[in-house]
């Protein structure tokens, strides 16, 4: 093992960069390639579209699952790492491997018996209901390659050798991209197609990321030989995680409640907010590059009571988030025709997407600032804290409000939700960083 990791040794700013860079890449093709996904998919039928859109909560669960549990695996190896317990990093890797696999088998075996079941809760058309079971059933079953690719990413982020993950996570999409036109038009597929494909990139990603893990990462063993399940550590694994898997689930729960207030005003309000989410993704996917390097970062350097390196961490995660959030926010102000006229949009959903998408973005800003707060508690093993702030900005905040300012104002005025949940958001957050600061930043040691 080696004695030392670059967790603590290397510049913070220089060890911040490379481990964000590849992430950040990764992501921005991660969401490229489902972008590009949904325009193959819609050269089949608007009925093939819708059937996929459907399925998207629950393949955005799967998801948070991964993430979630990768999260709370990722602050817990790494402090184990930043104290020196190779050992029990190693466990702590070992039985993440072991949940994932019984989750998997739940997703799988739901998705083999409800699929049909589920489709047909919010459409009762045939064709759609048959192409939406067959795309979700394919993505149940072989979710364990979702799961496992992203804990693979996880296990080597905690140790830093981050340039890795641009292997794991591009290559699975450079495939899904390259199979989805073979397998949806020529092999005449269709929907399914597109499932098999995105499967076969993901098992790409999966098996890759559990060699390298295997034979190139130094820092943790992952062989079985005299493994048991530790409660302990599963529960430790999911004190940071559960929350974790709770925020990363928001996302689905807003969007359904978003079309349920948008659609009895606007049909062209839901087409409006769908290509918004398809759109911000490429703002703040370099932004959860950056907070997730933040994650091995903070947590490491916490085991190892750093509280310099702690400080310095948080500060130039925050300069990133506000720089990309301000690049972000002027491309919304400048370009939002532009940016509607990529998803080939009529002269009405223009009008109101210009409106939305210049609102929207003036949130941008105070979100980003929220995010980096948000990750720094993971962090630091206060998973809570960042449930409750992932509440306050996707739910309990946002909702009324546009729920209220739909009808007050009408469709234009509705987007104003956003920028008013994250303002309400971001004074928490820095009240809880605050208390965090008081109680135990401050009390390490000046080093």
């Amino acid at each position: 093992m080696q004695k030392t990791n670059k967790m603590a040794t290397m510049p913070v700013g220089k060890l911040l960069t490379t481990m964000s860079l590849p992430i950040i890449i990764s992501m921005i093709v991660q969401s490229l390639y489902n972008v590009v996904d949904s325009i193959f998919v819609s050269y089949i039928s608007q009925d093939a579209l819708t059937a996929v859109s459907l399925v998207f909560p629950v393949q955005f669960l799967v998801l948070a699952v991964g993430i979630g549990t990768g999260i709370g695996m990722n602050s817990l190896l790494s402090r184990k790492l930043g104290q020196g317990n190779h050992k029990e990093a190693s466990e702590v890797a070992k039985n993440t491997i072991f949940i994932c696999f019984i989750v998997s088998i739940v997703f799988a075996v739901v998705g083999a018996l409800l699929s049909q079941e589920f489709i047909a809760i919010f459409t009762d058309k045939a064709n759609v209901i048959d192409m939406g079971t067959q795309y979700m059933t394919v993505v149940t079953i072989f979710s364990f390659t979702c799961i496992y690719q992203i804990i693979n990413e996880r296990i080597i982020q905690s140790t830093g050798d981050t340039i890795y993950i641009l292997a794991i996570q591009g290559i699975g999409a450079v495939i899904n991209i390259i199979l989805d036109p073979i397998f949806i038009f020529a092999l005449d597929l269709g929907v399914q197609g597109a499932a098999i494909a995105t499967v076969i990139g993901q098992s790409t990603a999966m098996c890759i990321g559990f060699y390298i893990n295997s034979k190139k990462n130094k820092h943790i063993s992952l062989s079985v030989k005299g493994f048991k399940p530790n409660k302990t550590i599963i529960k430790e694994i999911y004190k940071v995680g559960l929350p974790a898997i709770v925020m990363q689930s928001l996302m689905s729960v807003m969007t359904l409640a978003m079309n349920y207030i948008l659609i009895p005003f606007s049909d062209i309000g839901v087409a409006v907010y769908s290509i918004y989410i398809k759109m911000n993704s490429f703002v703040f996917m370099p932004l959860f590059g950056v907070t997730n390097a933040m994650v091995p970062i903070i947590a490491y350097n916490y085991g190892a009571k750093n509280k310099k390196r702690i400080i310095k961490a948080l500060k130039l995660s925050m300069i990133f988030a506000v720089v990309l959030m301000i690049a972000g926010t002027i491309v919304f102000q400048v370009f939002p025709a532009t940016l509607m006229n990529m998803f080939n949009a009529s002269d009405e959903l223009i009008s109101t997407g210009v409106v939305a998408l210049r609102t929207i973005s003036l949130s941008f800003t105070l979100s980003g600032i929220c995010i980096v707060f948000s990750t720094f508690f993971q962090a630091v093993g206060n998973g809570v804290y960042s449930l409750i702030i992932s509440f306050i900005r996707q739910l309990i905040i946002i909702l009324p409000a546009a729920f209220i300012l739909i009808r007050m104002g009408g469709i234009n005025s509705v987007w104003w939700a956003f920028v008013i949940s994250e303002f309400v958001a971001l004074v928490l957050c820095i009240v809880l960083f605050m208390s965090i600061k008081k109680k135990t930043i401050d009390l390490l040691p000046n080093n």
